[in-house]
């Protein structure tokens, strides 16, 4: 069955390659498309287009869909397009003409749209609580190792001290950041585009407000032709809300994937989080960190293919529209795997204490050295250059009683602050 059915088919292979793999996806967003034909079936009774029974028995009809969607037991088969197809089938089998009347008033371009974007509502706010998980675990872990030292690098030479409190607690403040762009999409998302059906409205008397309200939109795209527009827009600002997400979580795995190779030996997990080789007996790999970074990195990738997907469409409804749904739909999933995993994994961490004993970590110090020099009242170049010349004599002699006390130094974590920023987001 399809919505467009004139009463001939089309050839096999285009159909194949028309429908794709739409099936598969509309299998997670059906919910969606029964939330919103029941606010339509609603409105339609409201403004008088069908019955007040023809109405109440069609939200009864979707109720029963609902249930079988939140039992597994929906399915699509291939004698169907899509989920819109087949839940209209599903309509017309029980209520006969009563069922013909729900697509009144509507096209299947602003049904795609409003089940797209009720369902980014949803995955957004799953991701940010996902998110706030971690956030909490990393801020945690800060507080209780922000006395252990760690080497901080630039060029990937040793630098200047760090501390496991402030490497925890700068991916953590790194997350609040990235829950800016997702609340950006999130507001994106929540402007309801039902009622601009093929684009440019109905001649029907439909009431869109209502609908807005009775969806839980924050306002309603008003411009129909706006409405139609936003497809492939709202999946692209989502798109850089969780590519920000996996920007930072790609970074944090490649440095736990350094950290725990034996050149470094800073941290270690539990044997169960971790593979071996099939020759090499002494290996304890990091896949998961490994597969979230890689992950993570095609992530980053997605605004970039729905740019190209959409960047040279003229306004109104083409087909490319369609390939959308197959590029964002799998990324959230993966990024909510990634956070989970990266929690999950994250919690078991254990820590070198004793990191900075080793003496090829002296030169860490040097900074530190050369600004007790300055506080004792030697001009900054002075003690650069003294500094200079006892290193290259080899008879460097580090201060390792340092002593960081500014707003966000390892000795002034400013956790209080982080959480404060965190919550102030969530807010908002």
């Amino acid at each position: 069955m399809k919505l467009w059915d004139k009463g001939f088919s089309t050839d096999k292979k285009i159909d194949h390659f028309t429908v794709g793999n739409d099936r598969e996806l509309d299998l997670l967003l059906a919910k969606y498309d029964v939330i919103a034909s029941k606010a339509h079936a609603k409105m339609l009774g409201k403004v008088g287009l069908i019955s007040a029974d023809e109405s109440n028995v069609l939200v009864q009809e979707l109720d029963a869909i609902a249930e079988t969607i939140a039992a597994g037991n929906f399915t699509i088969e291939d004698a169907f397009e899509d989920m819109h197809s087949k839940i209209e089938f599903l309509l017309i089998e029980k209520l006969g003409d009563t069922g013909k009347k729900i697509h009144t008033a509507r096209s299947r371009n602003d049904q795609v749209l409003v089940a797209m974007q009720l369902y980014l509502k949803n995955e957004l706010s799953e991701i940010k609580s996902e998110v706030k998980t971690l956030f909490d675990l990393l801020l945690d872990l800060a507080e209780k190792h922000k006395s252990v030292l760690l080497p901080g690098y630039t060029h990937l030479q040793i630098a200047m001290p760090s501390s496991f409190g402030l490497w925890f607690s700068a991916y953590a403040e790194s997350l609040i950041d990235d829950l800016y762009f997702v609340d950006a999409a999130y507001k994106i998302a929540d402007q309801n585009p039902l009622g601009s059906a093929a684009g440019y409205g109905s001649s029907f008397p439909i009431d869109r407000s209502f609908t807005t309200k009775e969806m839980g939109f924050e306002t309603l795209k008003y411009n129909v032709v706006a409405a139609q527009m936003g497809r492939g827009k709202v999946e692209k600002a989502t798109a850089f809300g969780i590519s920000s997400i996996a920007g930072t979580l790609s970074k944090l795995a490649m440095d736990i994937c350094l950290y725990m190779s034996q050149n470094f030996d800073f941290i270690s997990f539990p044997d169960e989080l971790t593979t071996g080789s099939s020759i090499m007996p002494h290996k304890k790999n990091p896949d998961v960190f490994e597969l979230i970074r890689g992950k993570c990195n095609k992530i980053q990738a997605v605004p970039n293919q729905l740019t190209l997907i959409t960047n040279n469409l003229p306004s109104g409804y083409h087909r490319d529209l369609q390939l959308v749904k197959e590029v964002i739909v799998p990324a959230i999933q993966d990024i909510k795997a990634c956070l989970e995993l990266m929690h999950f994994s994250l919690k078991e961490i254990k820590v070198n204490t004793e990191i900075l004993d080793d003496t090829k970590y002296d030169y860490l110090f040097s900074v530190d050295t050369l600004n007790e020099l300055v506080t004792n009242g030697m001009p900054f170049r002075d003690a650069y250059k003294k500094m200079g010349t006892e290193i290259e004599a080899g008879t460097f002699t580090p201060k390792r009683d340092i002593e960081h006390s500014h707003e966000g130094s390892l000795g002034n974590l400013c956790l209080e602050g982080i959480q404060k920023k965190m919550n102030r987001g969530l807010d908002s």
